[in-house]
């Protein structure tokens, strides 16, 4: 009975470690580079070295996994839904989508060449999000405020407008200005 005590811990252990290193190398490769030292991962986790390559093999694997997590965790909608009414929490989303898009910004050279590999990570990320903004319309739609004439692509498509701001202090703040137009054209009144 003790080996399945220590069993659990030891797996909670290692998934809390995880996500410590997932967590901590996000911020890092978004703002200090993809290049920044597995060490100042680890030691931003609160972790070993050796902690990362028992979970990652590779700085790549390290990334991509960092990646897919904060792809997941912006599409888990079903909190928003959850805490709020569905038009802000649309716009909640779309607030996040800024942050996922900032931290973006900085690995995408690292992402290309992932891709480039055979990842199958931006098809994976599209079908992510399109899930994601479904859900969300759809919530929007029953409840009355958000528009039934859109949908997920055509949403989707209209959010691509922040990657054409220049890369320029105050980024972020436009793009969340850009998404707030979106927003208000998405509103079941807009149309009135």
């Amino acid at each position: 009975m003790t080996s399945t005590n220590t069993d659990t811990t030891t797996r909670a252990d290692a998934r809390r470690n995880r996500e410590r290193l997932l967590t901590a190398a996000l911020e890092l490769f978004a703002t200090e580079g993809t290049d920044v030292s597995l060490k100042a991962v680890a030691d931003a986790a609160g972790v070993g070295v050796g902690t990362i390559y028992r979970h990652f093999p590779t700085r790549d694997a390290l990334l991509e996994a960092a990646y897919r997590n904060e792809v997941e965790q912006l599409c888990d909608v079903e909190k928003l839904l959850h805490d709020q009414p569905p038009e802000a929490a649309l716009a909640e989303w779309m607030n996040r989508f800024v942050d996922y898009a900032v931290r973006k910004r900085g690995l995408s050279g690292a992402l290309r060449s992932i891709a480039a590999s055979g990842s199958d990570i931006y098809d994976e990320t599209l079908r992510l999000i399109i899930a994601a903004l479904t859900t969300l319309l759809e919530a929007g739609v029953a409840a009355g405020t958000i528009r039934a004439d859109v949908d997920a692509e055509g949403v989707f498509d209209a959010t691509r407008a922040i990657w054409l701001i220049p890369d320029e202090p105050g980024w972020a703040d436009r793009a969340r200005r850009v998404l707030a137009l979106v927003m208000d054209g998405l509103r079941q009144d807009a149309r009135a």
